[in-house]
């Protein structure tokens, strides 16, 4: 104890014990990590595309407000996507491809040559054909000259007879005698009617080897695949030095004068369309841009529904296919603008009293080339 008195004597004056508590104080809690300030520069980087989100859907409601096209009635509408008649060029006959004048992508015209196929054992028949028409016009033409030569036999014969007959009853020549010259003009007609027929089959000998000749000529030609119409290549199938059967695919080309837009309508609005209807299509790329149109198909059955309905509610609910053409007129000089695959709006008119509203007013056949 005397210790402990003089250790708390150390250093100046002794201090005060504090009392035990009864209870221990309340747990202090620690302090939070430090965070970011709400305007700290990397929650603004996380929060940008929110915002640029959020501009661009306000701007296009803002855009689309005043642009949106209402519809009186009388009209429906349908989305769907450009379409053209696809065309197939196919051999005509098996054989080597040798040359190919277009591919992908090229904008051909009716007549152009797409491509031409070995023909040279073709070339060597026809040489032969073209020989065997020669030597059949020989032919002809020697039984022609036989033929000739004959009917002046046959003439002498004729003239003979007749003065033997004159001068049998006057004494200057006997029975024998017209008997022998009967015998010669009746040896003289069958031999001109054998040469007649001679010269009747040289005629068809003539024409048959004209045919083959022609046969072959016309085999070579068709070797020559061209563009039936104006229009894209959509697809190149084969290449220079393969062999294909006959009707073997070389290209695959679309139509550019039949371009049309399938779109689905419901049963109120489909029933009231008919074939030859007013029609209106407005592609997604080119919304400035009304071109003309008219409804070539209505489909007679519906799709994506079951096939037996009975009930109102599920008949309403039936889709129908509608076709829509655009004029020919308007698809001049647009090859670059109208093309397949574009997404676009068809307007159909299904009233035939309705006014088309002025938005959808069509552009002229003088403006195609703009």
């Amino acid at each position: 104890m005397s210790d402990l008195k003089d250790g708390l004597k150390i250093g100046g004056d002794p201090q005060p014990v504090q009392p035990v508590p009864e209870t221990l104080p309340a747990v202090v809690p620690r302090p939070a990590m430090d965070t970011p300030p709400v305007n700290s520069p990397g929650r603004l980087r996380r929060l940008l595309p929110l915002f640029l989100l959020l501009a661009a859907v306000a701007g296009g409601i803002a855009w689309w407000l005043p642009h949106r096209q209402t519809l009186p009635p009388g009209f429906a509408v349908g989305n769907g996507r450009l379409d053209a008649d696809e065309i197939d060029i196919d051999t005509k006959y098996p054989g080597r491809i040798a040359e190919l004048h277009a591919d992908e992508g090229d904008q051909v015209k009716a007549g152009q040559v797409l491509a031409v196929m070995d023909t040279r054992d073709v070339q060597a028949q026809l040489k032969s054909s073209q020989a065997l028409v020669a030597q059949a016009q020989h032919t002809l033409e020697q039984a022609k000259a036989n033929f000739d030569q004959q009917q002046a036999v046959l003439k002498l014969a004729q003239q003979e007879i007749a003065r033997t007959r004159y001068l049998v009853p006057k004494g200057f020549a006997s029975i024998q005698d017209l008997d022998r010259q009967q015998q010669a003009l009746n040896s003289a007609q069958a031999t001109l009617n054998g040469d007649e027929a001679a010269v009747h089959a040289a005629e068809h000998a003539l024409e048959a080897a004209t045919h083959q000749a022609e046969y072959y000529a016309v085999e070579i030609a068709d070797s020559q695949l061209m563009a039936p119409k104006d229009g894209p290549i959509e697809y190149r199938v084969a290449n220079v030095g393969e062999v294909l059967a006959a009707g073997g695919k070389v290209f695959t080309m679309l139509d550019a004068s039949y371009i049309y837009m399938d779109v689905y309508l419901p049963t109120t609005e489909a029933g009231r369309v008919t074939l030859g209807s007013e029609a209106r299509i407005v592609l997604d790329a080119y919304p400035e841009h009304v071109l003309a149109a008219h409804v070539v198909y209505v489909a007679s059955q519906a799709q994506f529904t079951p096939k037996t309905v009975e009930t109102k509610d599920e008949r309403d609910k039936l889709m129908f296919r509608i076709r829509a053409r655009i004029d020919p007129a308007v698809l001049a000089g647009r090859a670059a603008m109208v093309r397949s695959g574009l997404p676009g709006v068809t307007y159909v008119r299904t009233g035939g009293n309705a006014v088309w509203p002025a938005n959808l007013t069509p552009d002229q056949a003088s403006d195609a080339a703009k």
